[in-house]
């Protein structure tokens, strides 16, 4: 009976055993036939969309910024120029979490807040899909041992060499070249978002925005591959970016360094124009500033200081700054007085010191209390007689001096090629009554009869009327740039002013006779020991502050703000003119001993340095 038991136990053992031996079979089965049909699924019906998302993590468009195009000067010098520096990036579809690698770099670098503010702006903007956006610029050796050390705790960093802006010359060229920045907001809506893919920066004033187009270059593309971590493996393919193209500019820098050097100390402006280009060989503003302080982003501390600073450092004066041109337009209303009949060159007046308009009281004074004595135009160009002056305003009338200053180019922009021009004012009987609502009285001609009144002017806009007087009536448009890329600029002409070349004989004369007669107004300053060539100039010294009839002039009793310009304007040599000069120190009150000592440094450098030589002329002729 026991036997028969533990048969039963054995049988019963196995039927067990092949029971669940079949049911794991069919589970296995059931198992592999799942596998089966998921391995069918993903590789076979799915196939193309997986393969898709799979070559998308493995395989990365990526754009390539094109090198900005270099700026040179007359001579070849490099102005502007690019710099190999390493960029910390971040690419956020790579980063866990963005803050907190931010946090984390943070303590290991020390971010600003500009910084952090830059990339979260920047994040918010158009971009590409696991395009890098910067955080920090220029990094140090240090600071590149450090993020190699903590690579690794980093995902989404990228350290990456990149070209950046340099302006070798720095405060010297700030208002000529400008500066490149951050792509802002409003610029990203007006450009082509597809071809700044991958640059950050955007020329912002100066030339670098004048000449954008040209500088920039055209975006390149490639094809990389990438590992789990995002680091790139091997460029599968590139389309190879196409360099900004290079200016070269008529500014020569020596002559740029003298001239800003001579300012140094002064709220002023000077240009310099080649006569037979019209070319700017040179163009300063002061004070200047560092324009490499913009490139990566000026500090909010740095930016708020120099608008703070009440020199105006930002401000181009050479273009933007508006003066009254006091006694630098009596050549030019010399001209009119002579070409519409108002006078002739034998014309004289007895000059007793102030000017009357009949039937009026109020005395228009000369700066010669006591008057210049007998006085034809020759005379009161090279002595700057005031009476003389007023007088033919008030022969001619504010028509002809208004239709003069205009064709000079006072009242309109010069049209050099930069981005910012003001027009300054040429007065007349529409403008007051456009801009003030009241009609032209003949006091107003006889302000405007001696550069005062409603009348200003731009220190561009007064070389560009001194080349004019040196092309005797041949308006030439001043010009920055003379190669764009592969591209010559042609010269630009304006209107050709018609004068009886007898007339600009008495107008040239005279000028010489400013810096060159005993009686000139400059030649105590400048002419006295000048032999080698002669200049033909006009000092000027314009109000700042209105003085009464009854009261003098007293320097001492204001405050420097308040003092009267000092302005000069000139072209050399006399028998051939070469180069014209436009000066105006703020406030520094005497046009002949202040501002006409500046040119005559221009016109020296001028004479050792770029003067033709014997053979040129030669070879010209």
């Amino acid at each position: 009976m026991a036997q028969l038991e533990s048969l039963n136990d054995e049988l019963y053992e196995r039927q067990l055993v092949r029971s669940r031996l079949g049911l794991l079979g069919f589970i296995i089965f059931l198992l592999f036939a799942l596998l089966v049909l998921r391995y069918h699924y993903l590789q076979i019906d799915q196939f193309e969309r997986f393969a898709t998302l799979s070559e998308e993590n493995r395989v990365h468009i990526r754009t390539v910024a094109p090198t900005r195009g270099l700026v040179y000067d007359v001579n070849g010098v490099l102005l502007a120029e690019n710099l190999p520096s390493y960029t910390l990036s971040i690419v956020p579809e790579r980063a866990a979490d963005v803050e907190a690698l931010i946090a984390r770099l943070h303590e290991l670098l020390g971010l600003l807040d500009i910084e952090r503010e830059r990339f979260y702006q920047e994040w918010g903007k158009y971009r590409r899909p696991y395009e890098a956006i910067p955080l920090r610029f220029r990094l140090t050796e240090k600071e590149l041992a450090v993020l190699a050390v903590d690579e690794h705790r980093l995902p989404g960093i990228e350290v990456e060499a990149q070209l950046i802006r340099s302006y070798p010359h720095g405060e010297y060229l700030a208002h000529v070249l400008g500066y490149v920045g951050r792509i802002n907001d409003t610029e990203l809506e007006r450009i082509d978002r597809e071809q700044y893919a991958g640059t950050r920066v955007i020329g912002k004033t100066g030339l670098e925005r004048q000449y954008e187009d040209t500088l920039h270059g055209m975006v390149g593309y490639e094809h990389v591959e990438t590992n789990a971590r995002g680091n790139v493996l091997r460029v599968l393919d590139r389309e190879n970016p196409l360099p900004g193209g290079n200016l070269k500019l008529f500014l020569d820098i020596e002559l740029q360094k003298l001239l800003h050097d001579r300012l140094q100390n002064e709220r002023a402006s000077a240009v310099v124009l080649d006569v037979e280009t019209a070319g700017v060989m040179a163009m300063v503003s002061n004070p200047g500033f560092d324009p490499n302080l913009f490139v990566g982003g000026i500090s909010s501390r740095n930016y708020q200081a120099l608008l703070d600073d009440p020199s105006r450092p930002l401000f181009n004066r050479a273009l933007q700054g508006q003066y009254p041109p006091g006694s630098t337009i009596k050549p030019m209303f010399g001209l009119a007085g002579l070409q519409s009949g108002a006078i002739t060159p034998d014309f004289k007046i007895q000059d007793p010191g102030y000017f009357l308009l009949e039937g009026e009281e109020r005395r228009f004074r000369d700066w010669k209390p006591e008057g210049h004595g007998s006085v034809d135009l020759e005379k009161a160009i090279e002595e700057s007689c005031d009476t003389f002056f007023y007088e033919i305003g008030n022969r001619a009338g504010i028509d002809i001096l208004s239709r003069y200053g205009e064709w000079f180019g006072l009242g309109l922009k010069t049209g050099v090629d930069m981005p910012v021009e003001s027009t300054g004012i040429m007065p007349s009987r529409t403008w007051k009554q456009g801009a003030r609502g009241i009609a032209w009285y003949p006091g107003d001609t006889v302000n405007t009869s001696i550069g005062q009144g409603f009348s200003l002017v731009t220190p561009m806009q007064l070389a560009q009327m001194t080349a004019t007087m040196a092309r005797r009536g041949e308006v030439v448009v001043p010009r920055m740039v003379s190669e764009a890329g592969a591209v010559q600029i042609p010269k630009v002409y304006g209107n050709y002013i018609e004068a009886d070349p007898a007339n600009w004989d008495v107008i040239y004369d005279a000028m010489v006779g400013v810096v060159h007669d005993t009686h000139g107004t400059a030649f105590t300053s400048i002419g006295r020991n000048l032999q080698n060539y002669q200049i033909a100039g006009k000092s000027g010294t314009a109000q700042v502050v209105g003085i009464a009839e009854d009261e003098d002039y007293d320097s001492e009793q204001l405050e420097k703000r308040l003092r009267d310009h000092a302005l000069f304007v000139a072209f050399a040599p006399a028998d051939d003119p070469q180069i014209a000069v436009s000066v105006i120190v703020e406030n520094g009150e005497g046009g002949s001993s202040v501002a006409a000592p500046i040119a005559r440094d221009v016109f020296d450098w001028w004479y050792a340095n770029r003067r033709p030589s014997q053979e040129q002329l030669a070879d010209v002729d």
